[in-house]
This record gives structure tokens, sequence and C-alpha cells, in this order.
């Protein structure tokens, strides 16, 4: 009886809880924690990568990757006092990365629109060509300037002499990436071949 007695009181005492059983169930906590804590990081950093990336872009449209380089130059047409081309020159603006610009106007890799007070075109035709250092490419990298030669749209060019000085006019260069590149001018009141365009 005594036995019983002795041995029952053993089965319901909770003293036996030893300093092994302990350290599974603390290790055990230490595992889900870390395991929790790595897909917590995993998680934050998926999103942080997502949102660098996203303001990279963003950052990549709103900044203008090209500017001006020089004067922009009005050709007279075979009738007097008539534009029939415009010469842009531009390069990149500082630390931006090259910008392929295609061969032509065919490429539409760069798209140039055309507007005065009676007319818009959205894409006007133009060729290219590359001023001093160049390696030969499409492409528009730093240190290189290109000349456009933007043909002025047939219906812009209006046949009488009074029609094509004096007008205000925009042009908008508009590569694949980054911003557009806006230039406003004013023709002046005699055309002479050629003639800077302020």
């Amino acid at each position: 009886m005594k036995f019983n007695k002795l041995f029952g009181r053993f089965g319901k005492d909770e003293k036996a809880f030893t300093g092994l059983e302990s350290a599974i169930v603390l290790t055990a906590f230490i595992v889900v924690a870390a395991v929790f804590s790595y897909v917590v990081l995993g998680a934050g950093f998926s999103t942080s990568d997502t949102a660098k990336a996203t303001v990279d872009e963003g950052i990549k449209q709103a900044t203008s990757s090209i500017e001006l380089a020089g004067d922009v130059i009005g050709v007279e047409g075979s009738t007097d006092n008539t534009l029939d081309y415009l010469l842009v020159t531009i390069q990149l603006t500082a630390g931006q990365a090259p910008v392929d610009i295609g061969a032509d106007s065919s490429d539409d890799m760069l798209v140039v629109s055309y507007w005065d007070a009676g007319l818009y075109e959205s894409n006007v035709s133009w060729n290219k060509t590359f001023i001093g250092d160049n390696d030969g490419d499409k492409v528009l990298e730093q240190h290189e300037k290109v000349e456009l030669n933007i043909t002025v749209p047939d219906s812009a060019k209006l046949q009488t002499a009074d029609d094509a000085v004096n007008r205000e006019f925009k042009l908008e260069v508009k590569p694949k990436i980054g911003a557009t590149l806006p230039v406003t001018r004013t023709t002046p009141f005699d055309l002479d071949a050629f003639t800077v365009i302020m």
C-alpha cells in the first residue's frame, strides 16, 4: 500500500521536467522564430527590389535623356520664304544611358511631332547625320552629337511668302525611353537659304 502511494505521487509530480526537455522546447521556439523571420525578411527584400525597380523606371521615364546641342536651323525650300527642313542637333544629357535613335523615322525609335496654329503631325519624317566623333552605330552615346534633318509637313510649308514667316511652331522629339524634348521657335520675318530660328 505504501509502495503504490509512493509511486502514484511520483507519476503526478511535474518536478521531473528536465533540463533536456527545456532545451528541446527552447530550440523548437528558436527554429520557428528563425523560419518566420526568414520568410518575413525575404518578402520584405522582394518588395523592396520591386519598389526600387519601379522607382528606377519612373526616373528614366521622367528625366530627359536628350537635349539640344546648338541652334535650330531652317532650310529654305525651292519657293522663296518657305521652310522645307529644320536642322536640330541633339546630344545626351549628363549622366544618361545611351539612346537608340534608329537609322531614320521609319525605325520608330525616335518620333518627332510638329505642330503650329493650323496643323498637328504626330510623326514627321527625319533622317540623321552624326557630327564629329562617333562609333558608326545607331546609338547616341556620351560625347556624340547627331543632327536631325526634319522634314516640315507639306501642308505647313504654305506656298506663299507671308505664310511661312513669323509663325510659331513646336517640335517634340520623343525617344523610346526618357522624357520628350520640346522645341518651340518662331520663324523670322525673312528666310535665307539657312536661317537660325529663334
